[in-house]
């Protein structure tokens, strides 16, 4: 990758300089799909099958095609994301990356000189089948990043939120993350932004975080110039850098769940008149959800809390603006997906789940007050609900495997998050099978190329609509809560009514199909029949 301007820093944010438009790695020759200078036009046949019952409790299976029309706004434009929780783990480390791939950075360790990449990121990292060599029939792979024409991280402005107001050179430090000889070169850069001062409700935190509280917004309880603060610091990020759009997204500590009350939080317009009126059933990261929605600005949560309560799910589809959560899915996680997946898929019965994790950061102190750890419980511990419900010959109806997560801060440890997982399976007649993991994850820099897909991805949408091809219609986007990014995400909120797919190989299906439609090109079938004729 070539090497790029370095930032301009001001004011706590990081602000590079936009690429030209690059041409695409490829083009669409068909009647269905038209490119303009601004758009990709393309005309799309769905297919699926829709299965109905008999009187007598058969079952027929009825394929259905129904075709869409899409179009995609060709123009990335400059783009900002603003993170909550700046300051942290995360923050400073995407950061830091950033600006150490923006500048083509390298640097020595002890296993020699390492250079800057985005690996662990899905868009700048993963390839996807494109098709078929015409003369040779060999498989033919796409960066993932040239589906679709999509902002590059090294050009998105940076900034956000922190109740610690320590800047991001020490913040870094604190961290204790990347090598010394890396932090060194990006230190300047970092030492001149500091966040901006964040919300602090101190029964929505563990009370260990109490000392790092010196950023805060005067105030401990919801009030709607909370949410009007938050508005104005996004209008003024984003006018400062010269910016097309901002993606917020919260990466602070984990909250304690919100209580569903009747009449509070149910519906938005409860919701918006217990903000103004200081409910304390109001947590912060739902004042962040709450303005960036005001600001038609896609807001994504990857802490685990149900910051997007009833009535903050209704008002962002009142309002048209995207959100999307909740939970990084960085390691543990992801492997759990991944294997359970495989094992149900394989006929094999999943009996328990005993997961084990010890990490001494500071999402582990804040995770060890009991009722932030039962948000992250809750989020780790559905995961596999839809797999065991999709196989109904190893599981009876509500039947379900026993599954436990337990999480200890251990100091030590740091960012090297200890996860053991032990799976305890039935097989072939009475038999069983024990798969045990042990995983160490230096968490924050698993995170943090998920914070960099999650912005582009959720970018990317703002940019593609689509509607029926016999409605008459105007072109729509997507609904306003983005399923789409549930590949990144432990427990992914979908659109009420819609089914929760948590299997990762879905997920990201899911994802790439969905792009492939953008230009016209139907899902790869992995049928490879042009190969299995005589």
């Amino acid at each position: 990758m070539a090497p790029h301007a370095s930032s301009d820093v001001a004011n706590g944010t990081a602000n590079g300089s936009v690429r030209q438009e690059p041409s695409p790695l490829f083009t669409v020759q068909s009647p269905n799909v038209v490119y303009t200078p601004d758009e990709i036009k393309s005309q799309y046949a769905y297919q699926t099958t829709e299965v109905t019952r008999t009187a007598d409790n058969k079952l027929v299976a009825i394929p259905k095609a129904t075709n869409y029309r899409f179009k995609v706004d060709r123009k990335v434009g400059k783009v900002g994301m603003m993170l909550v929780g700046w300051g942290g783990n995360n923050g400073s480390t995407v950061t830091a990356g950033i600006l150490a791939n923006r500048r083509g950075l390298s640097w020595e360790t002890r296993e020699g000189q390492q250079k800057a990449n985005y690996y662990g990121s899905i868009v700048m990292s993963s390839t996807v089948k494109l098709g078929t060599d015409a003369q040779t029939g060999e498989e033919i792979n796409i960066p993932f990043r040239d589906l679709l024409p999509m902002v590059h991280p090294n050009d998105m402005a940076i900034g956000g939120w922190d109740i610690s107001a320590m800047n991001l050179a020490a913040a870094m430090d604190r961290a204790q993350v990347l090598e010394p000889s890396l932090k060194s070169q990006v230190h300047k850069e970092m030492a001149e932004m500091t966040p901006l001062p964040s919300i602090y409700y101190p029964d929505f935190i563990a009370s260990n975080q109490e000392d790092r509280a010196d950023n805060v917004i005067e105030g401990d309880k919801a009030c709607w110039a909370h949410v009007e603060r938050i508005q104005k610091d996004i209008r003024d990020f984003k006018a400062k850098n010269d910016l097309d759009k901002v993606i917020v997204m919260w990466t602070a500590n984990t909250e304690r769940y919100a209580d569903i009350i009747p009449g509070i939080n149910d519906t938005a317009d409860n919701l918006i008149n217990s903000i103004k009126t200081g409910h304390a059933e109001v947590a912060p990261s739902t004042i962040f959800a709450v303005a960036s929605i005001l600001e038609n600005t896609p807001f994504i949560n990857g802490s685990p809390q149900n910051t997007f309560v009833p009535g903050a799910l209704q008002f962002a589809e009142q309002r048209g603006a995207f959100i999307g959560g909740d939970d990084f899915k960085s390691g543990q996680t992801k492997m759990k997906s991944a294997l359970v997946d495989f094992l149900i898929n394989a006929g094999i019965k999943l009996t328990s789940i005993a997961s084990y994790n010890h990490l001494g950061n500071n999402d582990g102190k804040n995770l060890s007050s009991q009722k932030q750890f039962r948000s992250k419980e809750i989020s780790k511990s559905n995961v596999v609900d839809d797999m065991v419900a999709a196989n109904h010959l190893l599981y009876e109806k509500d039947e379900h495997p026993d599954h436990t997560v337990v999480i200890k801060y251990m100091p030590a440890v740091g960012d090297n998050k200890r996860a053991l997982d032990e799976y305890y399976a039935e097989i072939f007649m009475g038999g069983h099978q024990t798969i045990s993991l042990f995983n160490i994850c230096e968490d924050s820099l698993l995170a943090s190329p998920l914070i960099i897909d999650l912005v582009v991805l959720a970018e990317m949408m703002t940019r593609v609509t689509w509607k029926a091809d016999n409605d008459g219609a105007d072109y729509k986007g997507f609904h306003s809560v983005l399923s789409v990014l549930s590949y990144m995400l432990k427990a992914p909120l979908t659109p009420p009514g819609t089914p929760v797919v948590n299997a990762l190989g879905k997920q990201r299906s899911a994802l790439i199909n969905i792009f492939r439609a953008c230009v016209g090109l139907q899902p790869e079938s992995e049928m490879t029949l042009e190969h299995k004729l005589f």
